[in-house]
């Protein structure tokens, strides 16, 4: 028994959660302060998971995650905690929200910060868009209420709670929305293909394609042309901080280097009153001690594939390998960390850079056939413009190029990646009109789809999850409980609501619901009763 074990005073109470990730992390917090004996076990040095912290001659690099959207989910998870967003975060709004560069285009376009300039912006590129523009962001917005009313904070344990009248009434819009992809919704919109590919382009939040990514989604147009983009001073890494000093506060025991080998269960009764429960876990230290951690309850926050198919034995699978098979996963990526010489006015907080032939990028990455796009649609975030996170005179970039999950590609060391991050930095140059910042980089980290399988055992080396497919969407995606293990629960990407660090503080929520029995599909009522004393 590890030492932790032997400083628990209820041992019966005891929770587990594995990975410490921003899933896990807010999971610990909330059963901790709901009154749990709560061990989170991390196998890395650091917190963080996807989204981690690189620090460097200078440069504080984001590995990870950098749009910060949907705010109210933030505040509504640290006021669940007692506090609130605004004492443990320093936000900002970016305006512009965003830079886009297309291919064949000289000029970049501008997204502002409110509605009314968005609209504006459209009409003056495309005459007669900005009122059609004004319905779709009145139907975004609509459908983002409903969804956050009653689809994102649900378990989908029953569905009867969804049976309302405000959901009847709309489901003849929910399966048109359903069964239009959302690139055709923005086809509606505007017939200019830069600001089609605005409209589309939230489907790679999502790890999937406008063409494959259900138009009910459209809601995620509110979010970036009419709420806005904030970014928290200090970066990603400090909503980190913040949400793992809210879980140390509530009294969770944060365990960092703890790589867990197996969920342990034990089987009671016979025939069919047989049942399996989950007793703990078995863990490795830093050292290679061995551990045996015992718990009446675990949350796996670590990906689903992992969990499911290297930590509990066939028999006892909800998700086998042959549920994988058949699955979608969002892409790969080339990360690139850069740090750059001199001021880079080019280039906005975000920046994106769109090719011409969308769907044949597209393909590429997730079609039969996949590969490397060149040209390829990129990202830059350039936290430099609103942080302090370089040295005086320098640029901090973080570029991230969507490429095939596949860890055969290899990681930030390999060829294939180096050549794929050479010919992004290339890219960049030409279209933003960089002639020289390839030669003006004095920092470079690289990282691939096998780093992502090293660091987090990411299924398939994707840097998101599973796709956000019809088939892999709401009440379709992998539940958060374990229907073969009493006590054995799910949080994170992986699961129910999705991709994202909102639905990963929302899937912590979700675990407290499971646990509680609570079917509710609305979020629940903040602050959480303190049952620590």
């Amino acid at each position: 028994m590890s030492r932790h074990a032997k400083e628990s005073t209820a041992t019966g109470e005891r929770t587990i959660v594995i990975g410490g990730g921003i899933s896990g992390l807010a999971t610990a917090a909330l059963l901790a302060r709901g009154g749990r004996d709560v061990v989170l076990l991390e196998k890395n040095d650091e917190l963080g998971g996807r989204a981690g912290l690189l620090e460097r001659d200078g440069f504080r690099f984001d590995l990870g995650p950098s749009w910060y959207l949907m705010p109210e989910v933030f505040d509504h998870f640290f006021r669940l905690m007692g506090t609130s967003s605004a004492e443990q975060l320093d936000l900002v709004q970016l305006d512009p929200g965003y830079r886009v560069y297309s291919q064949g285009h000289a000029d970049p376009i501008d997204i502002a910060a409110t509605r009314e300039e968005n609209v504006a912006l459209f009409e003056s590129i495309e005459p007669g868009s900005g009122s059609r523009l004004e319905r779709y962001l009145d139907s975004a917005r609509e459908v983002y209420e409903l969804a956050k009313r009653r689809f994102l904070y649900t378990t989908f344990e029953s569905l009867t709670p969804l049976l309302t009248r405000d959901v009847v009434t709309e489901l003849p819009r929910f399966a048109k929305l359903f069964g239009t992809d959302l690139d055709s919704a923005a086809g509606t919109v505007v017939s200019d293909t830069r600001l089609r590919q605005v409209l589309g382009y939230p489907a790679v939040f999502l790890g999937s394609s406008p063409y494959t990514t259900p138009s009910m989604y459209h809601l995620m147009s509110h979010l970036d042309l009419e709420d806005g983009v904030f970014y928290p001073r200090g970066g990603f890494a400090q909503v980190i901080e913040a949400i793992a000093g809210v879980a140390r506060d509530a009294g969770v025991r944060i365990v960092t280097g703890a790589t867990v080998d197996r969920i342990a269960t034990e089987s009671r009764g016979s025939g069919f009153r047989r049942s399996t429960r989950v007793t703990g876990v078995n863990w490795t230290d830093a050292e290679g001690v061995a551990h045996v951690e015992p718990a009446a309850v675990v949350v796996s926050a670590a990906d689903l594939h992992h969990t499911e198919t290297r930590l509990l034995p066939p028999s006892l699978r909800t998700y086998p390998q042959s549920y994988w098979d058949t699955k979608t996963p969002g892409p790969g990526a080339v990360l690139l960390s850069l740090g750059v010489r001199g001021e880079l006015p080019e280039l906005l907080h975000h920046t994106l850079f769109f090719t011409s032939d969308w769907r044949a990028n597209f393909d590429a990455i997730g079609g039969d056939d996949p590969y490397i796009p060149d040209p390829a649609s990129l990202y830059v975030c350039k936290p430099s413009a609103t942080d302090t996170v370089a040295p005086d005179g320098h640029e901090n970039l973080f570029v991230l190029v969507p490429i095939p999950a596949d860890p055969a590609l290899g990681g930030g060391s390999s060829e294939t990646i180096r050549a794929a991050g050479d010919r992004a930095i290339a890219q960049i140059a030409e279209w933003a009109g960089i002639p020289d910042l390839a030669e003006r980089i004095t920092v470079r980290h690289d990282v691939g789809p096998a780093d992502f399988v090293e660091s987090i055992n990411a299924w398939r080396g994707t840097m998101l999850g599973p796709a956000h497919t019809l088939a892999q969407s709401a009440l379709f995606r992998a539940g958060n409980v374990s229907k073969k293990v009493d006590g054995l629960l799910y949080a994170g990407g992986s699961t129910i609501p999705g991709i994202g660090l909102p639905m990963c503080l929302i899937s912590a929520e979700l675990v407290v619901k499971r646990l509680n029995g609570d079917t509710s599909t609305e979020a629940l009522p903040a602050p959480l009763p303190d049952g620590r004393s």
